[in-house]
């Protein structure tokens, strides 16, 4: 159900991102609001407290928000509140922002390696993955997890790529328990 709301709000209001060529402004407005959401527990707490009314809350964003983000944004996040999905907010922004990073062309990616890569081996991997998927450009976000041992493993949405020596003992093993001694 959450990913409905997210998906319905979310496109709603890339289409009229789209619609008044305000791709660029409404994500940063987006980030920003995304951010003070986040950051400010107490105004989480306050819109999704059953007792304070729709009219209240909405007044409340109108005080913190209006003026510094456009009419649009603000009518929507209005909407959203008069609609009482306040605790998807941050999930239809997180929507909006993937599906502009579509839009454009812009892959996000998690790789997962067991050391610290360099920026020439991060160059690499870049280079990489721009050669084999139909993105113009990529967010990388880089972890370690000594775990792997050696190798790494690429995430890109859905799809994973595991090329790590964990993963391939593993596959070993499994493997070697099938084999019938006799």
């Amino acid at each position: 159900m959450a990913k409905l709301i997210s998906k319905t709000y979310g496109d709603a209001l890339f289409e009229l991102a789209l619609e008044e060529n305000k791709i660029d402004s409404y994500v940063e407005e987006v980030d920003a609001v995304k951010g003070i959401l986040q950051d400010n527990e107490e105004l989480t707490k306050l819109l999704n407290h059953p007792k304070i009314g729709k009219e209240e809350k909405i007044q409340v964003m109108g005080q913190i928000f209006e003026g510094r983000i456009s009419k649009e944004l603000l009518g929507l996040i209005n909407m959203i509140v008069e609609k009482d999905r306040n605790s998807a907010m941050v999930e239809i922004f997180d929507y909006f922002i993937d599906r502009v990073k579509e839009y454009k062309n812009i892959g996000v990616a998690s790789v997962v390696s067991a050391v610290e890569l360099t920026d020439a081996q991060k160059a690499q991997v870049e280079k990489r993955l721009l050669e084999t998927t139909h993105y113009e450009k990529f967010e990388i976000d880089y972890e370690v997890d000594k775990d792997l041992i050696g190798g790494m493993v690429i995430r890109i949405g859905d799809k994973v790529v595991d090329s790590s020596i964990r993963t391939r003992l593993y596959e070993l093993t499994k493997d070697l328990t099938k084999i019938q001694l006799g």
